[in-house]
Order: C-alpha cells, then structure tokens, then sequence
C-alpha cells in the first residue's frame, strides 16, 4: 500500500454519492508550502527587489494569502486524482471541496464529495410479455390516405350558382373591425379566404356569414373569450363589417389512372396503392417498435430500483431544453420569448428526465452484464450511413460531431439500441387483445 493510500478514506453517501476524506501529514503538507513558495519567489514583483530575491519575510507579507491558496489547490488536486486512480472511481461532476487550510504542525484535511453512477445489478429483463400489435394496412387507413393525398391537390373553384354561405365553404370576404367605434388596423383584410366550419376565426365570426349570398354585406357584434390571447381584447365587444366577395368549394381529383401522373415515381394505380400500403405499414411498425420499447423500459422500471445521480438528471433536464428551444427558435418564434417560456417549464421537465437517466443506467448495465458492446466499425457505419442521409461529406460531418462532443452519445444510442434488440429477443410477444402480465 502506497503512502497516498494512508492518507484518504473513502465513504459512501449514498448509492451515487461518495466522500473521500484526506489526512495529509504535516511534514508533506510543508514540503508543498515551501515548493509553491520558491515557485513564487522566482517571479514574485516586489518594489526594491529583484524577482527571486525578495526575502522570506517580504515575500510572505505581499503574497502570504495567494501562496496558500496555491498550496492548497496542489494538494487537492494531486491527492484527490491520486486516489481516484488507486480507488478506480470515475467521478460524474466536479467534487465540492470543504477543507479549513493550514494549521502549524497539523496534518492538513480536506473532504472531496462527488457523485458516481450507481452500481446495479439488473433484473427482470428476459422473458418478458410484450403486446404485439398487428401492423398491416387496413381499408380503412388506405381510403384515409388516399384522401389526404387528394386534400393536397385539390383545386378550390368558384360557385356559380346563386346560392347563400354554406358550412364547409371557402367564402373570400374583406372586413373590418371597430373597437368602442374606432376601426382597428389588425382586425381588417380585403380577399381574406374564411373557410366556414374550421372555427379558426374568432369564436361566433364564421356563423354569422353563413346565409349570405356573393356580394352581400353584414354588420355584427361579437364578444370576445375573456382568455383570447390578446389580453386588449379580451371581453371586449367588437363590431365587424364583412362583404362576402365570392364562395368556392374544394374539388376533390378522382383517384384513377389519370390522377397517377402526378408523381414520377409510379405508372400504374397499383403501383401508388403499394407505396401507401407501404408507407402506411412503416408508420405502424416504427410506432410498434415505440409502444414495445416504452412496455419494455416501464417493465424494467419496475422491477429495478435505479437511483439517478443529480447531475446526470439536470444534464438531461439542459439537454431537452436546448432541444425545446432549437424546435420553437426553428418555427419562427422570438428567441427571448422562446427562453422565457423554457425556463419557466424546467421543473416540467425533470420527472421526464429522471426517467431517461434511469432507462440509460439500466440499459448500460444490462449491457455490461450480458457483454454486449459497440465496435468501432459499427459507429463508424453509423456515421457514414448518417452523412449519407444528410448528404454530406463523411469526414466533415465526422469531425463536426467530435467539435460538438456528440460521438460518445452516438456510442451510448447504439448500444441502447443493442440491448433493446436483446431484451426484445427473448420476449414472447401476446397479441394485442390478450392480457399481458410482467
């Protein structure tokens, strides 16, 4: 045992929190005292002296309090990572360090404490019942598909028939609106198209056009939702001056082999009906393999008491802010405004958080139990596949992910996934509709 071992005794907290205490001799603690002293002294600027030869006592009274706090920092920090070394513990956070400096011919003592992932020993992760779900296409998903694909070209045309606003109409109208009398500049517009039924409109608004004819005109009273979001208006009473300027109604292309030469990608009508099958039978497995992976990790959960350490969980709680915020800051929202609202959900955000943190301590235990790993080859196939998809270089991309600190996580993702896949092979998979039982 080496003289470092003599000198610290390690504690823990709790399952991932330890305390290392120091007792660093006196005659150990002077030998640094004097080395930071002399490695002052050789630069020290002192008036009327030259550097390195300032005396003892000068040299003390002028940098006395900067001496020991360089004296401490050196002790701290070499015994600190010496004992980690001999302890084999990695540290997750930075230690908080509480220590009472030197006392004449006194060991010198200092406590670091830091968090550590907890040590666990998983269970409960074979044989699991999972639900499967059926991920074929139905009729039904196929005719809603096929509709939404005709929602996207459908033309609007003009009605030629003398007839009033109807429910479901696209009614192009021009308005305005008076508050106590006074017309308001954002509450009017010439050619607005209204689609009547939507209910986008201020609440009551599209009603009052229905009836009307093209070339009509109607003035009205609304009251505003005394929580519309536009606190100047709310509970207000509005009058509004509307003229219907002409009605259309969304015409819907048939579905048949006309309607095929729209895309380039397909011929036939049966071609088209294949990739909505396909594209539709993606949709449900890819939201399977989500449900299963959801049972799988609220099944583990369960079963396994998993401690998350603090840092880990507000590391987590930053990340899905950051997240958060690139999504909205990415939709065109005001940045400030998009920060405030952020900050004030962050407590919203750590039950989540806390969750992943365990999910990630559990799945790489599991790993480490069952010897599952990452290959170099297949991280580096991971990269490659990911410049394909983003169409970039594969160097570039690689050395902008290192510059980001992100390839580690990428390590992390595939071997969650790895161990995922093993938890998912040796399940046995219940339809549905019968009961399952974890």
């Amino acid at each position: 045992m080496s003289e470092t071992s003599l000198a610290f005794r390690i504690e823990d907290i709790s399952p991932v929190k330890k305390k290392i205490t120091f007792q660093i001799p006196w005659d150990e603690a002077k030998k640094e005292l004097e080395e930071v002293t002399r490695r002052v002294g050789k630069t020290a600027q002192v008036k009327g002296f030259r550097p390195g030869k300032v005396p003892r006592p000068v040299l003390e009274r002028h940098y006395g309090q900067y001496i020991r706090e360089e004296t401490v920092n050196s002790l701290v920090n070499r015994y600190y990572w010496e004992a980690l070394d001999e302890c084999q513990v990695t540290p997750l956070s930075r230690p908080e360090i509480e220590e009472e400096g030197f006392k004449e011919n006194e060991p010198f003592s200092f406590t670091a404490t830091f968090e550590v992932e907890p040590v666990l020993e998983p269970t409960g992760y074979r044989g699991l019942k999972l639900k499967k779900k059926d991920t074929s296409a139905t009729e039904e998903e196929i005719a809603l598909r096929f509709k939404q694909i005709q929602e996207m070209y459908a033309t609007m045309e003009e009605i030629s028939a003398d007839r009033p606003v109807e429910k479901n109409d696209f009614v192009s109208i021009s308005f305005q609106g008076f508050l106590d009398g006074k017309p308001r500049e954002n509450m009017k517009a010439d050619d607005y198209l209204l689609h009547v039924g939507a209910g986008l409109f201020v609440p009551g608004f599209e009603e009052q056009v229905i009836g009307l004819r093209k070339g009509e005109e109607k003035e009205f009273t609304l009251t505003f939702p005394t929580d519309y979001q536009n606190r100047e208006l709310a509970g207000k009473e509005v009058v509004f001056h509307v003229v219907v300027k002409g009605i259309k109604e969304k015409k819907l292309p048939a579905i048949d082999e006309e309607f095929v030469k729209n895309f380039d990608r397909y011929e036939t009508l049966e071609e088209l009906r294949a990739a909505v099958v396909e594209s539709i039978e993606s949709e449900k497995k890819a939201e399977a393999k989500k449900e299963i992976r959801e049972a799988i990790v609220e099944n583990l959960l369960s079963v396994n008491e998993v401690p998350a350490p603090d840092v880990l969980v507000e590391r987590q709680v930053m990340y899905m802010m950051m997240d958060s915020y690139r999504h909205w800051a990415a939709r065109g929202m005001d940045p400030r405004e998009v920060s405030e609202i952020i900050a004030s959900m962050k407590d919203m955000y750590r039950e989540e958080a806390e969750k992943v943190v365990k999910t990630f301590l559990l799945m790489k235990s599991i790993a480490a139990k069952e010897g599952i790993t990452v290959s170099e080859e297949e991280r580096e196939s991971y990269i490659r596949d990911l410049a394909a998809r983003r169409r970039v270089d594969y160097e570039t991309l690689r050395k902008d992910l290192e510059e980001e600190g992100v390839i580690e996580q990428i390590e992390l993702d595939l071997l969650t996934g790895k161990v995922f896949e093993f938890i998912e092979a040796s399940s046995e998979y219940i339809e549905s509709s019968s009961e399952v039982s974890s």
